[in-house]
C-alpha cells in the first residue's frame, strides 16, 4: 500500500476510501514536491501511464510521461508553482493497446509545498471532437459542390469541384468520375485526379470492378488490391499505380445509372461510418450534377432546333413578301446584313443581334395587307393611297404581336418609319422615344431603298444617297446613328 498523502488517522480512512474511487474510476492521481518528484500516487488504470507507477515513484514525474511531453509539462508544473493556479495540459500517448489522448491537470495545495496531478483519459472527447470537426469540414464541402453544380453548366468545372473536395474529405490518393454513354453502354472517363499513369480507359457495363458496380447498382469494395489475382479485375496501368484500397460508387440519379465514382488509396483504410456515409452523399450530389449537366444540354439542343425553327419560318414570310411582288427578296438580306454590321459597331451584345435579324427580316410584313396596286404604282401616291401605304407598319404589329418569341423583334417593323423630328409614322414619335432598333433600322432602310431602283424613279448612288442620310442627321435621322453609319460604310467600300 502506497503511502497516504496526508499522515494522520483519519486521512489514513480517507485514503482507502480514495483507492476504492480510483478504482472505480480510470483516472490517475500523483503527489508531487515541488521539485516535481513523486511522493504519492492514486492509479485507476495504470495502462495509460507511460511507465508503470512502481517504477517511477520517487522519481520526478517526467520519467513516467513521454520525452516529448516532459517539456510541456515542466512548463506547466513551474506556472503552477510560480502562480497557485490550476494549470491544465493535454498530451497524446502511444501504448499496446492504442493511442490515447491524455489531460493532466496540476492542483497546488494551499499552504502545502505540494502540487496534486490528475491525469484523465480524454481520448473519446477529443475523438469526438475530431469527429465533429471532420463533419463541419464535410458539410462545408458538400455546400461547395451543391454551389458548383448551381453556378455552373459546365460538367467538367463542376466535377472538378467534386474530385478536389472528395479527395481531401476522404484522404484519397486518386479518384475519378465514369459517365456512362447510354448509346454505347460504355463508362467513359470524364474527370480525374491523382493518377501517375493515363487516364483509365473506357469500360464496358458489367466489365472490371466498376462495370460491376453500375451493372449491380452497389458499391464495389476491394481492401486489399495487393493481394488479388493477376487476372484482376483492374485495369493493368492501375495496378502500376501501387493502389492499395478501392471504391467503385454507382452514381444513380431518378432510378437510372448515370455513371461510376472511383476511389484509390496507397494504403489500406478502415473507414468509418461518417466516410461511408460521406462518399455515399457526395455520389448522390455527383449523379445529380451528371442529370442536370445531360438536362442542360438537351435543353441547348431543343432550344437550338426551335430557334432554327423560327428562323426558318420567318425567312419564310420573308419569302412570301417576294413571291406577292410586294418585296424584293434581295432588298431583305441587304438590310439584314448590313443592320447587324451597325449594331455590332454600336456595341450591341451579340445575344441581342437575333432580334434586330428577325426585325430587319420582317421590317415589311405588313406589306402583305396592302394591295399590289399601290405598292408597284409607278407614279406618286394620292392621299388615300399614302393613307393605305402608312398603315402597313401598324399592320405588321397587328399580324406579329400574338407571337411571343417575336416580342422583342417588334421595335423595328412597328416603328421604323417614325423621324427623329416626330415627322414619322405611325405615331409620331420623335427623338429618344423611337425605340433604339427602329431609330438604327431606319437609317439602313433609307440607304438601302434610295440606293435601289424602283417603279417610279432610279436607283442613287451609294455616295448620294449617304450624302442625303448625311444632311438629314438630327431631322430626320438619329445623328448618333448616322455617324456609326457612316463609319461602317466607309469601313466596308
Amino acid at each position: 500500500m502506497n503511502q497516504p498523502i496526508i499522515g494522520n488517522q483519519g486521512a489514513l480512512d480517507a485514503s482507502i476510501q480514495l483507492d476504492a474511487i480510483f478504482r472505480a474510476f480510470p483516472d490517475l492521481l500523483f503527489c508531487l514536491n515541488t521539485d516535481g518528484q513523486i511522493l504519492d500516487y492514486r492509479a485507476g488504470k495504470t495502462s495509460i501511464l507511460y511507465l508503470p507507477p512502481e517504477k517511477v515513484l520517487g522519481h520526478p514525474i517526467r520519467d513516467a510521461l513521454p520525452p516529448d511531453v516532459g517539456p510541456k509539462f515542466e512548463h506547466a508544473f513551474q506556472e503552477t508553482i510560480k502562480t497557485g493556479k490550476v494549470v491544465s495540459i493535454e498530451y497524446r500517448l502511444k501504448v499496446p493497446e492504442g493511442e490515447h489522448w491524455l489531460e493532466a491537470r496540476l492542483v497546488p495545495i494551499e499552504n502545502e509545498p505540494r502540487v496534486i496531478v490528475i491525469v484523465r483519459d480524454v481520448t473519446e472527447r477529443v475523438r469526438n471532437a475530431e469527429r465533429i470537426q471532420s463533419q463541419v469540414r464535410r458539410l462545408y464541402a458538400l455546400h461547395a459542390v451543391d454551389a458548383a453544380i448551381t453556378a455552373s453548366f459546365d460538367l467538367k468545372v463542376t466535377l472538378s469541384v467534386i474530385l478536389r473536395q472528395l479527395i481531401n474529405q476522404l484522404e484519397a490518393d486518386a479518384a475519378d468520375i465514369l459517365v456512362l454513354n447510354p448509346n454505347t453502354h460504355m463508362l467513359e472517363f470524364s474527370a480525374g485526379q491523382g493518377f501517375q499513369t493515363k487516364q483509365p480507359q473506357p469500360v464496358m457495363i458489367g466489365q472490371g470492378y466498376a462495370g460491376k458496380a453500375a451493372l449491380e447498382r452497389r458499391t464495389i469494395s476491394v481492401p486489399d488490391l495487393g493481394n488479388q489475382p493477376a487476372d484482376s479485375l483492374l485495369a493493368p496501368d492501375l495496378l502500376r499505380e501501387k493502389f492499395a484500397n478501392y471504391y467503385a460508387v454507382p452514381l444513380i440519379a431518378k432510378g437510372q445509372v448515370k455513371g461510376v465514382l472511383e476511389i484509390y488509396h496507397r494504403s489500406l483504410l478502415q473507414p468509418d461510418d461518417d466516410w461511408l456515409d460521406f462518399l455515399s452523399t457526395i455520389a448522390g450530389q455527383t449523379a445529380l450534377a451528371i442529370d442536370s449537366a445531360g438536362l442542360f444540354q438537351d435543353l441547348q439542343r431543343t432550344n437550338a432546333e426551335l430557334s432554327l425553327a423560327y428562323d426558318a419560318a420567318i425567312e419564310s414570310w420573308a419569302q412570301v413578301l417576294e413571291l406577292s411582288n410586294r418585296e424584293s427578296g434581295a432588298h431583305a438580306y441587304r438590310v439584314v446584313e448590313l443592320t447587324i454590321k451597325l449594331a455590332r459597331a454600336m456595341g450591341i451584345a451579340e445575344q441581342e443581334l437575333i432580334h434586330f435579324r428577325r426585325g430587319a427580316l420582317l421590317h415589311d410584313i405588313g406589306k402583305l395587307g396592302i394591295p399590289e396596286s399601290i405598292l408597284n404604282k409607278p407614279g406618286p401616291l394620292d392621299e388615300a393611297e399614302w393613307k393605305i401605304m402608312q398603315s402597313h407598319s401598324q399592320l405588321a404589329y397587328q399580324l406579329l404581336s400574338s407571337v411571343n418569341y417575336l416580342a422583342p423583334a417588334l421595335d423595328i417593323p412597328h416603328y421604323h418609319h417614325e423621324r427623329w423630328d416626330g415627322s414619322g409614322y405611325p405615331e409620331g414619335l420623335r427623338e429618344e422615344q423611337i425605340p433604339f432598333p427602329a431609330r438604327l433600322f431606319a437609317v439602313v432602310d433609307v440607304y438601302d431603298a434610295l440606293t435601289s431602283t424602283r417603279p417610279y424613279r432610279p436607283a442613287w448612288s451609294p455616295q448620294v444617297a449617304l450624302n442625303h442620310i448625311q444632311q438629314y442627321s438630327g431631322k430626320l435621322f438619329d445623328p448618333a446613328v448616322v455617324q456609326a453609319f457612316l463609319q461602317v460604310m466607309r469601313e466596308r467600300s
